[in-house]
């Protein structure tokens, strides 16, 4: 199983320090290990190596079969429900890491930092690229997303992702974060929404 993360996909999200939207040609892709990835309401366990960790909710889409070099008019055949993630940041290692022209893969894919909901089966949706999607942190909303916004499509990222990977069943794709990130605590609980549907729902130890 491979799992896919998509940085910078959401306009509030993908702002460069001039406060101008990066002109990202192609989408920022990044790779997490398959330790990372968190399901069945487990806990995070927010690591004691870095100073802060942040939430970036996302809707995950799960890959149903095997595919190489997919046109994207084609795209939506190969994938068959979604789910609200959260794709933790161990952000303050993220700067050191990005700063000095390095991979991010120590502060975007440790063990863990994958976590997923229930899944929904796309057909009990309206269109993927119209769902709305949140993430509560101790009860109060603290990102909320519009799939209408992403910068790249769903149908978009699975066409040019596959030009350099072999999608198969299982492999998972975190399409981006919206804005609204901010840091995690021992304690939080994290609730996760797709529509008005509870999908995540889990604690920070």
């Amino acid at each position: 199983m491979k799992i896919f993360g998509v940085a910078m996909n959401y306009p509030g999200h993908n702002i460069a320090p001039e406060s101008a939207l990066y002109d990202n040609v192609e989408p920022v892709v990044f790779t997490k290990a398959d330790s990372a990835l968190l399901k069945d309401r487990k806990p995070f366990f927010v690591p004691d190596w870095c100073r802060r960790v942040d939430h970036e909710a996302a809707l995950v889409v799960r890959i149903c079969r095997l595919g190489k070099c997919i046109p994207e008019r084609f795209a939506h055949r190969y994938y068959d429900a979604v789910t609200v993630g959260v794709d933790f940041t161990a952000s303050d290692v993220l700067a050191g890491l990005r700063s000095a022209g390095l991979p991010w893969e120590v502060a975007k894919g440790f063990d863990g930092s994958a976590a997923i909901g229930q899944w929904v089966d796309k057909e009990l949706l309206r269109g993927v690229q119209q769902l709305r999607f949140r993430l509560d942190v101790n009860g109060v909303a603290a990102q909320e997303g519009y799939t209408g916004d992403m910068l790249f499509g769903i149908d978009s990222l699975i066409a040019r992702i596959s030009r350099y990977f072999t999608l198969k069943t299982g492999d998972l794709l975190f399409t981006g974060t919206p804005a609204g990130v901010g840091p995690v605590a021992i304690g939080d609980h994290l609730e996760g929404y797709v529509e008005d549907r509870k999908v995540l729902d889990f604690n920070c130890k």
